[in-house]
């Protein structure tokens, strides 16, 4: 399955540990990350996913595919700014949101509107819209990934 995590570009030393190790459960288990390819949360969960060999995918807001962090084994240039957070969301079979910004808000935002299963990992609250899917709030990487998982039917 596609994984699809967004989140904050810049993060704190706890936040970091913690895409981090969700990279690395999505990896163990054979999942292919998407984030926007930069920094911060994005980073952390690249690098967790490549520690463990999980493919990593970063969809960038540049046309150029240099801007992509280390941890990104395939980039994609898009020079469309923000409006890649939308291919963020639609390249994978679920989210899993982990802190975040107005960029992650809009992402949450996408996935909502197309109705991808969200895991939150101390995010956005937008539980009361209705007619939209809830975000799952969860405490773990290991909850988030098990909600995925469970809500996409893939393990």
């Amino acid at each position: 399955m596609r994984v699809s995590v967004i989140g904050g570009s810049t993060v704190t030393d706890e936040q970091y540990a913690t895409a981090r190790g969700l990279g690395r459960l999505l990896g163990e288990r054979g999942h292919e990350v998407v984030c926007g390819g930069l920094g911060g949360a994005m980073e952390a969960v690249c690098r967790g996913a490549r520690e463990t060999g999980g493919h990593t995918i970063g969809v960038l807001p540049s046309a150029d595919r240099s801007t992509a962090n280390e941890y990104v084994d395939t980039p994609i240039a898009t020079g469309i700014g923000y409006a890649r957070n939308a291919l963020v969301v639609k390249n994978g079979d679920a989210v899993i949101a982990v802190d975040g910004s107005t960029g992650t808000l809009s992402e949450l935002a996408f996935a909502l509107d197309v109705g991808r299963p969200i895991a939150g990992l101390d995010t956005h609250r937008v539980d009361d819209l209705p007619g939209l899917g809830p975000i799952e709030h969860v405490d773990t990487p290991e909850e988030a990934v098990e909600f995925v998982e469970a809500a996409v039917g893939n393990s």
